[in-house]
């Protein structure tokens, strides 16, 4: 079976995206895992799957695989590809876009040049709704990691996150604490870990190891997540410059139950076709 596939950047956060709505897309775990295989497949951090709506106040479904093959509920960056794709494809005429996700829906909204900008919902902190394991909701908390304690901020953009505040992104110890707070116990259907170095109230650099994809050079959910746990420690202000080793996004929150907004680029790089028998399972 040969399907039709673009492959797709934000800010070096790639995707290889299918149109599921003018072809028939069923890809299994191995399959997704060929996919994102960056030597013996198309090579991505996530795979993103454009689908027919599932609620009457949205124009698509949009489903989000990371490149272990598990199904994810959000993807900022993702979003955006997904609506310059939607739009370039003639799927929609629509500049303000409303999606549906397995976390709720949300809007992407086009904007001038690359540009587009996401309305991303509220973010949660109540522990049930990240999920964390934790008896109250609090700003910061402190986990064991391999015996030392780490004092974590955690918040839900529709995906778990836990964002560490750190003095030098580049001597983070991403690579270490990543994926052992990745996989911690205490979340229990693991999480996204965000390495953040504040500059000034409107500036903070990123480094973000994603759930299920390793480090990767932008992560939009983590940008926010990070902004978010900012903005409850008094340490930012409501529209902050992130940069990430991929480039800048714009997050900008007014807090309380507010959504959160982000803005940067979305980029296509290639298009092709996939003959699904030839992947090598991986």
């Amino acid at each position: 079976m040969t399907i039709r596939f673009t492959k797709m950047h934000g800010l070096g956060n790639d995707f290889v995206v299918f149109d599921a709505i003018n072809q028939q897309v069923t890809l299994d775990e191995t399959q997704l895992r060929a996919i994102a295989d960056r030597r013996f497949g198309i090579g991505c951090d996530q795979i993103l799957l454009v689908e027919r709506p599932r609620h009457p106040d949205t124009e698509f479904f949009y489903r989000i695989f990371n490149a272990d093959g598990g199904e994810v509920e959000q993807c900022g960056n993702g979003a955006r590809c997904f609506a310059r794709f939607v739009h370039s494809k003639g799927l929609t005429d629509s500049r303000e876009i409303p999606v549906g996700t397995a976390s709720g829906n949300i809007r992407l909204y086009l904007e001038q040049g690359d540009q587009v900008r996401v309305n991303m919902g509220r973010p949660y902190f109540e522990p049930a709704e990240i999920p964390f394991d934790a008896p109250l909701r609090e700003t910061l908390y402190a986990i064991d990691v391999d015996g030392t304690t780490v004092e974590i901020g955690a918040v839900s953009m529709g995906n778990p996150h836990a964002v560490l505040l750190v003095d030098d992104v580049h001597h983070a110890p991403v690579h270490v604490l990543g994926p052992a707070i990745e996989q911690h116990v205490r979340f229990p259907r693991r999480t996204n870990v965000g390495f953040m170095a504040v500059h000034d109230r409107d500036v903070v650099d990123l480094r973000v190891y994603e759930r299920g994809a390793g480090e990767t050079l932008a992560c939009g959910t983590g940008a926010c997540a990070a902004v978010v746990s900012g903005r409850l420690r008094g340490l930012l202000d409501e529209h902050v410059e992130v940069r990430l080793p991929g480039g800048s996004l714009v997050v900008s929150w007014a807090g309380d139950d507010q959504p959160v907004w982000m803005t940067g680029p979305a980029t296509s790089v290639f298009e092709g076709t996939l003959d699904l028998s030839e992947l090598a399972p991986r």
